[in-house]
């Protein structure tokens, strides 16, 4: 059967620091905070859901615990309600919406909620300190890479230049700009007195943007040995990533089609070589067309994971896309990137976004580390 979206939500992102807007905050309190706007514009539907699935990057300190669990009991939702978190690094959002897709469809329950969250300036990156972060058993190819430096090395891989990041950085501040009080932020909850994505900067020009220093050749060198002592042609700037963020996003998934602001055509999950890194979201997008018969040219609205500039500029640089349709208010370039949270913040803004253009398809496409990818094709329900 299929599988609606009754209504999707997010927070706003605040800044991932002592002093950022959402930072007071308990990352099952932001949870509990989307679940009561979802239940109060859907009489009562979120609290009469069978369970809740939440994608978490960091799942130690104030995200450990079984995250969902935590938010579940916070939220006083039913004891019979199930609550589990996964990690799929920063798609993880959007998985957890596929997963709980799969168990309506199924007919496993009739509804669920499912999103993410992160709390970045409680739970910071790489906070769980795996192992795997520095095991040189590996081969080079497998081996962990920060992703800023991923990002270097797949700029230069895929010949993506400095200037084309900066004109996608820009566009991405000047959009977000722009879209502020405009439908385009209408499901975005005003939490903890914070209603704006604080990390923007709506000043920013292709002056400024020019005059910022590449940014990670230090870190590359710690390594150089995961490298294969390659000496890459650094390009991505402080300015070309997403600014670190709190945040959440949380979707109602549903056999029931009233009042249902979409159907869930399709969603896929993907892996990709590790090597190159944040390439997934791609063979995610293509896989979850063909899988509907779609073309990126039906698509009346897109998001796409602005993963890092590298990315963005790839996409609109190698595929046939009408720069009007794609991340029509902004993207993490401005508004940052709450890891576990991003996939599920990226549906709620694709909603909004059909909403105001009365659109009929839309898609989003998201992209992790070390070869992870995700993707998701919605009918926007008139």
């Amino acid at each position: 059967m299929p599988a609606y979206i009754k209504d999707a939500v997010r927070s706003p992102r605040g800044k991932a620091r002592p002093d950022g807007g959402l930072a007071s905050m308990k990352p099952h309190e932001l949870v509990a905070g989307l679940i009561d706007a979802l239940d109060a514009r859907n009489t009562g539907a979120a609290r009469r859901a069978e369970g809740l699935i939440l994608g978490a990057v960091g799942q130690v300190g104030a995200q450990g615990a079984n995250v969902a669990l935590v938010s579940k009991m916070h939220a006083g939702l039913p004891d019979e309600a199930f609550a589990f978190s996964l990690n799929n690094f920063c798609v993880s959002g959007l998985t957890a919406i596929g997963q709980a897709a799969r168990m309506v469809e199924t007919g496993a329950v009739a509804s669920a909620l499912a999103g993410g969250v992160e709390m970045m300036s409680r739970v910071p990156f790489m906070a769980d300190k795996a192992d795997y972060y520095e095991d040189a058993s590996f081969p080079n190819r497998t081996r962990y890479i920060p992703v800023a430096v991923a990002a270097d090395r797949l700029a230069e891989d895929r010949g993506v230049s400095r200037e084309e990041m900066d004109a996608a950085a820009l566009i991405s501040q000047q959009r977000t700009a722009a879209a502020e009080g405009t439908p385009l932020t209408a499901s975005r909850i005003a939490l903890n007195g914070l209603t704006t994505d604080e990390a923007a900067r709506a000043s920013t020009t292709a002056e400024s943007l020019a005059a910022v220093p590449s940014a990670f050749g230090p870190l590359a060198a710690q390594y150089a040995e995961a490298l294969g002592d390659r000496v890459l042609d650094h390009r991505h700037t402080v300015a070309h990533v997403p600014p670190m963020s709190d945040g959440a996003g949380l979707a109602l998934i549903s056999a029931e089609p009233d009042g249902a602001r979409a159907r869930i055509v399709a969603s896929v999950e993907v892996g990709g070589d590790p090597e190159a890194s944040l390439t997934a979201g791609f063979t995610a997008m293509d896989k979850v067309l063909a899988q509907t018969g779609l073309t990126l040219s039906d698509m009346d609205r897109i998001e796409f994971m602005e993963a890092f500039a590298v990315t963005i500029a790839l996409f609109l640089k190698t595929c046939e896309v009408d720069l009007d349709r794609v991340n029509v208010g902004g993207g993490h370039l401005a508004k940052g990137h709450p890891m576990g949270a991003t996939g599920a913040i990226l549906l709620s803004s694709l909603l909004d976004a059909l909403d105001a253009c009365e659109g009929r398809y839309g898609l989003v496409v998201a992209a992790g580390a070390q070869g992870i990818g995700a993707a998701m094709v919605v009918e926007r329900l008139a």
